[in-house]
């Protein structure tokens, strides 16, 4: 009997997240899909539904905030209990803080960049790590370098400091697994790149279902 092969997507009712999500499930994979917005998962579900594709895998909603680190141990615990690990963790989640000069990020726009993009991947890694390793799997995280630039400030700090842990991670992983993997999707009509880029002409972006396609097809 084939296992089923069972991703977690966090960051996945939007965007890119959104994106590998479906074409992970309509890859014949089992998703558990994480984030906070139900209406956004619910849409991706249909989604995945009225594809219809024979082999389509399966999808588990699961509304829940990364930030919570109880949520997010009971969700691994869960993982464990029912597929004895995972086959790939992709980490979509971000928070993207408004664009402002240092001198003037909002205090709680850094705090929330800090906990999502910082805190909560520092608590999800070794929760998730057991789990690839039973199953062999794979980490992958979405690199979007804006470290130093002028109003990056809160974004491009976090979401640096994020990508440093990874790099360790992978670097740490060499020899004993799980294998990291840190990929660098091109533009994309994201709700993200619209908050730093508004106005800005969307033809010209890559759709984000042909970035996942490129993603998965890499891995």
């Amino acid at each position: 009997m084939t296992q089923t092969r069972v991703a977690l997507v966090t960051g996945a009712s939007r965007g890119l997240g959104a994106a590998l999500a479906e074409q992970l499930a309509l890859r014949g994979w089992h998703v558990v899909a994480v984030a906070r917005t139900v209406g956004g998962l619910e849409e991706l579900d249909d989604r995945v539904k009225a594809a219809g594709l024979p082999g389509s895998g399966g999808l588990t909603l699961a509304p829940m905030d990364v930030t919570s680190d109880d949520a997010m141990r009971h969700l691994c615990r869960s993982i464990h209990d029912r597929w004895g690990g995972l086959a790939l963790w992709a980490h979509a989640a971000v928070h993207a803080a408004p664009l402002a000069p240092m001198g003037s990020v909002d205090g709680k726009d850094m705090e929330k960049s800090i906990a999502t993009n910082i805190r909560a991947t520092a608590g999800l890694i070794p929760l998730v790590e057991p789990l690839l390793r039973a199953h062999e799997g794979t980490a992958l995280f979405f690199d979007d370098p804006h470290g130093g630039e002028k109003f990056f400030g809160a974004y491009g700090s976090t979401k640096a400091a994020q990508i440093a842990m990874a790099q360790s991670w992978q670097a740490e992983g060499v020899r004993t697994g799980p294998r990291v993997v840190i990929a660098r999707p091109g533009p994309m009509p994201t709700a993200t790149r619209a908050r730093f880029h508004p106005g800005e002409d969307r033809s010209a972006l890559s759709d984000t279902r042909t970035e996942a396609t490129a993603i998965l097809n890499a891995l």
